[in-house]
C-alpha cells in the first residue's frame, strides 16, 4: 500500500513539475541519502532485497545490514539494524530459500536468521575452493545466481601483476552443491559483476597491466580475457579448460590478438580514461518494464573514482558482445561501487573512498535513485553498421539540426594491449560524417561514416542536435567500442 499511495502522490508531483529551460539530471533521476547509524562505518559494497521490502546492505568492513522500508521518502538511522559481523569483506550478495549467500575473500558463505530475531545465527560455509595469499588486493566479487543456480565468482589478481595461490586471476563457478568449476582466465581486477538481460555474464575490470582503460567483458566458459598472470593454473583445470592459451603479444592491440588467439574474448565495452571515469564498479540490468524509464534492458554501471553511474547499451557483432557508454547520473556521495536496480525500477548505490579516494566527499555512502516520471533527451542506443552507426533517441529529434552532419563530431582512438601499466590513446583517426539521416519518425538518425576503425573506440558527441522542443541532449556523447564491423546493413539486434 505504501509504495503505490507514494507512485500516486510522485505522478502527480510529476504531472505538475514544469522542467527549466537548461534540465538537469535531477529533473529525472534525484538521489536519495540514507541516514547510517551513529559511528557506522557503512561501506556499502551491495545489496539484495529480501521479503517484506527490506534490503540487505553489505559493507567492506565485513558487516551486514538490514533496511526496513528502504522504499520510503526518507531513510532514516533507526531503519538499520545489523544482521551479521565479523565477515571478512563482502562484496556480493544474493538471496535463495531463505539464506543470504555472500561472497568474501575466502569463500562463499550463507546465513540466516533461524529464530527470527533479526540476526543471523546460521553460517555455513558452501565453497572455499580457491586460496589467498594474504595480499590486500585479492578481492573477490560475485554476481547474482544464474538461470543454472550457479555463483560465478572473479577472484582478484595478487598485488595486480601476479598470481601467487591458485585461481587469483580467474572466474569460477559455484554449484548450488558447493562444487567450484574453474570458468574463464584472464581475470585482472573486478570491480563488480552482473547479467545482461539474456542472463550472461559480464564483469568489469580496471586499468592496469594488460588493461589500456578499464572496460566491460564477457564471461564466457573456457574463454581468457586479457590478463596472462593466472595462466599457471591451467595445469589444475585442463580437464574443464582446455590448454594454456598463447600468451598476448606486449604492445599489440586488442583485436589483433583476438585474431591470433582462438581464446581471447576482448572487452565488450571500453570506458575511455578519464572521460567515462578511471575505476570501473558494479553492474545493474534494467528489467523493471518501464519502471526506471527509457532503458530496459541496458545495464548501468559504477565508477568508484569518479562517484557516477553510467549507461551501456550491448549488441551482438559476428557472435561477440559489443556496444556504447553513455554518461548517465554524477553527484553520488562517495566512490560508487555497489549498483543494484529492484524490479520496480529503484536503484541502490553503495559508495566507499577508502584506499583509492573518489570525487564523492564523503568516506561511504548508501544512497538510493528514483525516476520522476519525465523523461530526459537522451541518445537511447547507438548501433554499428555496415557504413557507419544508427542512433535512436528517447524523443523525436529536430529534423533540421538532427539531419545536419555539421551537428556531431566523431574521433577514433585505441589503446595498446600491454604488460605494463595502463595506456595513452594511441592510433587516432577523424572520421568523416558524410549523412545524417532522419526517421520519418522522428527517432533514429543513419549516419554514414567514411573511416570507420575496427578495435577503436568510437567517440561521438553531438553538440548542435536538439529535439522538437529545442533542448539539446541532455548527454551528448557516447563511446562506442567497434571490435567488429557489421557486414549487412540491418540494425543488429540489441540484448
Amino acid at each position: 500500500m505504501r509504495r503505490i499511495l507514494c507512485g500516486l502522490v510522485c505522478s502527480l508531483v510529476v504531472a505538475n513539475f514544469v522542467l527549466a529551460d537548461d534540465p538537469k539530471e535531477s529533473d529525472y533521476y534525484p538521489i536519495t541519502s540514507f541516514e547510517v547509524p551513529e559511528g557506522v562505518v557503512l561501506e556499502a559494497s551491495s545489496f539484495q532485497l529480501l521479503d517484506d521490502d527490506k534490503l540487505a546492505v553489505a559493507s567492506r568492513r565485513g558487516e551486514i545490514w538490514i533496511v526496513t522500508d528502504p522504499f520510503a521518502s526518507e531513510v532514516k538511522a533507526s531503519q538499520f539494524k545489523r544482521f551479521a559481523h565479523g565477515l571478512h569483506e563482502v562484496l556480493s550478495m544474493a538471496e535463495r530459500d531463505g539464506w543470504l549467500y555472500v561472497v568474501q575473500r575466502s569463500d562463499v558463505s550463507r546465513l540466516r536468521d533461524s529464530n527470527g530475531d533479526g540476526k543471523a545465527d546460521e553460517f555455513e560455509v558452501v565453497c572455499d575452493d580457491w586460496e589467498i595469499s594474504g595480499d590486500y588486493h585479492e578481492y573477490a566479487f560475485g554476481s547474482k545466481f544464474d538461470r543454472e543456480g550457479d555463483l560465478w565468482i572473479t577472484l582478484c589478481l595478487t598485488g595486480s601483476f601476479s598470481s601467487k595461490v591458485p585461481y587469483r586471476g580467474w572466474c569460477v563457478r559455484v554449484t548450488p552443491e558447493g562444487k567450484m568449476i574453474p570458468t574463464t582466465s584472464g581475470i585482472r581486477s573486478p570491480g563488480g559483476m552482473g547479467a545482461n538481460a539474456a542472463g550472461e555474464i559480464f564483469y568489469t575490470d580496471n586499468q592496469g597491466p594488460w588493461n589500456g582503460t578499464s572496460a566491460l567483458k564477457h564471461l564466457i566458459p573456457g574463454k581468457f580475457v586479457g590478463h596472462p598472470g593466472g595462466f599457471e593454473w591451467y595445469r589444475l583445470a585442463e580437464d574443464v579448460m582446455g590448454p594454456r592459451p598463447a600468451e598476448p603479444e606486449s604492445g599489440s592491440r586488442f583485436v589483433v590478438e583476438a585474431e591470433k588467439i582462438p581464446e581471447y574474448e576482448p572487452p565488450a565495452v571500453l570506458f575511455p580514461y578519464k572521460k567515462m571515469g578511471q575505476s570501473a564498479s558494479g553492474i545493474a540490468c534494467d528489467l523493471s518494464h518501464g519502471k526506471f524509464g527509457p532503458f530496459e534492458g541496458q545495464l548501468f554501471v559504477g565508477d568508484q573514482t569518479f562517484s557516477t553511474v553510467m549507461r551501456v547499451v550491448l549488441e551482438k557483432v559476428d557472435g561477440h558482445y559489443q556496444g556504447c557508454c553513455i554518461p548517465f547520473l554524477e553527484g553520488f556521495g562517495s566512490g560508487t561501487l555497489g549498483v543494484e536496480l529492484s524490479p520496480d525500477g529503484v536503484m541502490f548505490v553503495g559508495g566507499t573512498n577508502r584506499g583509492w579516494g573518489s570525487r564523492g566527499k564523503s568516506p561511504f555512502a548508501v544512497e538510493r535513485v528514483n525516476w520522476t516520471g519525465k523523461v530526459p533527451f537522451e541518445i537511447l542506443s547507438m548501433n554499428a553498421q555496415s557504413d557507419g552507426f544508427e542512433l535512436t533517441f528517447t524523443q523525436p529529434v529536430d529534423p533540421s539540426t538532427a539531419g545536419d552532419p555539421e551537428s556531431y563530431t566523431l574521433e577514433t582512438y585505441t589503446y595498446i594491449f600491454q604488460s605494463s601499466y595502463g595506456s595513452p590513446e594511441v592510433d587516432q583517426t577523424l572520421p568523416e560524417i558524410q549523412s545524417a539521416t532522419v526517421s520519418d519518425d522522428g527517432l533514429s538518425v543513419r549516419l554514414k561514416v567514411d573511416g570507420l576503425q575496427r578495435g577503436h573506440v568510437h567517440e561521438l558527441k553531438l553538440p548542435g542536435v536538439r529535439n522538437a522542443d529545442g533542448l539539446p541532449v541532455l548527454h551528448p556523447e557516447a563511446y562506442y567500442t567497434l571490435n567488429y564491423i557489421p557486414q549487412e546493413d540491418a540494425k543488429t539486434a540489441v540484448e
